[in-house]
């Protein structure tokens, strides 16, 4: 089991209610974007909002449920799934530009290399009863950032406000684990949690705006 820092009463509340308006904020989002998809798109536009969409409730939901929670083994769950579904938002929030974006060679390779790192990182989180919390923070860092690689299909295939946005929302991610890892300071869980929010709704919109179709409507 992983020893963690004991939060109060208070800072878990704080927890789950970010996380818990994050939940409800994705559900809305979800259908949403399918909706949206089905209105204006293809089959691919339906597939990646609905993958994506997926995703942010699934980690939500997850980290809610492990702050509400007050019983160890029940929170124990939940915290190895808070833990694993972190993955599973990555590989989700690539998927879009992946499919739709990309395609191609480089999309397909891409969404590829992300999903199987993202699968190791859940089979890792899920069969350690010990977790390494400095692997954890580097695999989650290194797939966040690995779009550079393909940076420039991306810049060919991604206009320059989507391209801003996915970027102001990988920062915010980024710099939340500072206050993730500050341990001493008051509710610093609560703050990584607004940064993640934050991170989330930048995403969010660089999907919806740049990524789904928005033909002229009259």
């Amino acid at each position: 089991m992983t020893k963690n820092k004991a939060y109060s009463v208070a800072e878990e509340v704080a927890h789950a209610i970010t996380h818990g308006v994050g939940a409800i904020a994705s559900i809305v989002g979800l259908v949403f974007m399918v909706i949206w998809a089905v209105s204006y798109g293809d089959t691919w536009h339906v597939v990646a909002a609905s993958i994506y969409g997926a995703s942010l409730i699934l980690l939500y939901l997850a980290s809610t449920l492990y702050h509400a929670f007050p019983w160890p083994r029940v929170k124990r769950f939940f915290q190895h799934m808070d833990h694993a579904a972190i993955y599973v938002l990555i590989a989700g929030t690539y998927t879009p530009f992946a499919l739709i974006n990309l395609r191609g060679p480089w999309g397909w390779t891409l969404l590829g290399v992300v999903w199987g790192i993202a699968i190791l990182g859940v089979i890792l989180e899920l069969a350690l009863e010990q977790r390494k919390k400095w692997l954890s923070l580097s695999l989650y860092l290194g797939l966040g950032w690995m779009a550079v690689i393909a940076i420039k299909p991306m810049l060919s295939n991604v206009d320059a406000g989507g391209l801003l946005l996915l970027l102001a929302g990988g920062l915010a991610y980024s710099l939340g684990v500072f206050f993730y890892v500050w341990k001493s300071l008051k509710y610093h869980h609560a703050i990584w949690h607004m940064f993640v929010l934050a991170g989330s709704v930048l995403h969010f919109f660089s999907i919806f705006y740049y990524v789904l179709p928005h033909p002229d409507i009259v």
